[in-house]
């Protein structure tokens, strides 16, 4: 078995690690023809035989090959992220290709600037709206997840872009725009903001996800390892590690003195500021992709530290795109401290979005969503559903029409500006991705415009109060708004 002397599990009661760095190309390919994994230098689990089936040996096989493909990836796909980036702001700023060459004779080039108000970001690119919808009323049902939305895909932008949106747009308070130290990553990799609206007295936090050439943020979600907490159930060391766990310590309730910040902490302490100044006001956390894994984990790690001030405050916890964070026993901690605290939790998934059927919830991996799952299809409609159709995503059962509902996506991509309105117009880039959908259906579903279409199109009636009972969780029967 191989050991890791710098890192303390002492606060799980069983673990699964999984270290590329320290695994050859031949050790890992080991592991799927012996089935006491433990034996495999890159694999840190605690002392005695660990047998595991092949079909659980080859997926820590895939993502074990991926980490280290994604390392050694790190610096040319952050430099194909930033040229790709840079022209797409240079035409932008130019007016377009033409607007280019003619600045170009005139030499009046406008060149980008990744710090400026108007630089965006590659999934920026895909969806330019700023805007909270300006057809929703004071106390629309859809105001908190439109606003959470809004929030999650402006998290991939910089300071001062998100800074202006929030201040110039949603005339809101803006709280802070944070890059968190990930202490097993040993940088600060890990993005969110903090906004505040002060007219209906609450505050949101939103988690950045997965950019699509940043391999730290890769790294985080296919590292498969995992920590059994006693009272929590497996869950998702990838995550664990981006949200802020110490790689010496764990989750010591306190933040460690000497060591930086991470997510958690500097969060936490934000909040029961604000909050301790403010009886009425109630936080919201929320994010797309990785950032909906790190929202959803967040609760979960307050409850373990018996933060109950901070869980009372808690008013919801809005997911778009959300890949699993544990095992059945975490959701079912995770679905105790809802009823507890009465938290409004709403998973969406919009159509065949891959990254919620990841990982998998079957008996190799044995990942399991939870909370309220608002499912809505490629028309927009919007049901609440137990569990997304085609949960696991490469089932051949599905293939057909997922790959229909890829060819009326991209149809829908030239009308959707004359039926829905111009707003909900779609650009180049996307319609690129709608392409490449016909080969590889799910992933431009994952973008945040389908998202952020659904929120506003989809209807009000699936955020109905939630009645919490001692056995069991459902939702009110009447339409009401919720603030």
């Amino acid at each position: 078995m191989a050991s890791s002397e710098e890192c303390n599990k002492s606060f799980s009661c069983d673990y699964m690690l999984l270290k590329p760095e320290e695994a050859g190309v031949l050790d890992v390919t080991k592991i799927l023809f012996s089935s006491d994994v433990g034996k495999r230098k890159f694999v840190d689990c605690p002392e005695g035989v660990r047998r595991e089936p092949f079909g659980r040996r080859w997926i820590i096989f895939v993502s074990v090959m991926a980490q280290k493909f994604l390392q050694a990836a790190s610096k040319p796909m952050a430099r194909i992220g930033d040229g790709v980036e840079y022209w797409l702001n240079l035409l932008r700023g130019n007016g377009g290709f033409r607007g280019l060459l003619i600045n170009s004779f005139k030499g009046k080039v406008v060149q980008p600037d990744k710090t400026s108000t108007s630089f965006l970001s590659f999934i920026g690119h895909i969806d330019k709206r700023v805007e909270l919808d300006s057809k929703m009323e004071h106390g629309d049902a859809r105001y908190k997840a439109v606003l959470s939305v809004m929030a999650s895909k402006a998290s991939y932008e910089n300071r001062n872009y998100t800074q202006a949106i929030v201040e110039n747009h949603w005339k809101m308070a803006f709280l802070g725009f944070y890059d968190f130290w990930n202490d097993y990553q040993e940088k600060g990799t890990t993005q969110a903001f903090v906004v505040e609206d002060e007219k209906n007295d609450i505050m949101v936090v939103a988690f950045r996800g997965t950019e699509p050439f940043d391999s730290d943020a890769w790294l985080s979600d296919i590292d498969l390892s995992w920590y059994e907490l006693p009272a929590a159930g497996k869950i998702h060391g990838g995550f664990m590690k981006a949200l802020g766990m110490y790689k010496t310590l764990g989750w010591p309730k306190q933040q460690p003195p000497n060591k930086p910040e991470t997510a958690y902490y500097a969060l936490r302490s934000l909040l029961k500021q604000r909050l301790q100044n403010n009886d009425k006001a109630k936080f919201i956390v929320t994010g797309h992709s990785l950032g909906g894994a790190l929202a959803a984990l967040f609760p979960a790690i307050l409850a373990l530290h018996e933060e109950s001030f901070l869980l009372e405050r808690l008013d919801g916890v809005y997911t778009f795109g959300q890949p699993r964070v544990g095992d059945q026993k975490f959701g079912e901690f995770m679905k105790r401290i809802i009823e507890k605290y009465s938290i409004n939790y709403y998973r969406f998934v919009y159509s065949y979005d891959v990254v919620p059927r990841l990982p998998y919830d079957d008996s190799t991996l044995l990942f399991k969503h939870f909370g309220t799952c608002i499912y809505y299809n490629s028309f927009y409609e919007a049901k609440i559903v137990p569990e997304e159709p085609d949960k696991n995503y490469f089932s051949l059962l599905w293939l057909i029409p997922k790959i229909g509902n890829a060819w009326w996506e991209l149809i829908r991509s030239f009308s959707i500006s004359f039926t829905r309105g111009p707003e909900f117009a779609e650009g180049g880039l996307l319609r690129m991705f709608r392409v490449i959908g016909l080969f590889t259906a799910g992933i431009p579903a994952h973008c945040p415009q389908d998202y952020v279409n659904a929120t506003r199109l989809g209807s009000s009636h699936v955020f109905l109060p939630i009645i919490h009972h001692s056995d069991h969780i459902t939702h009110h029967q009447k339409v009401s708004k919720i603030q």
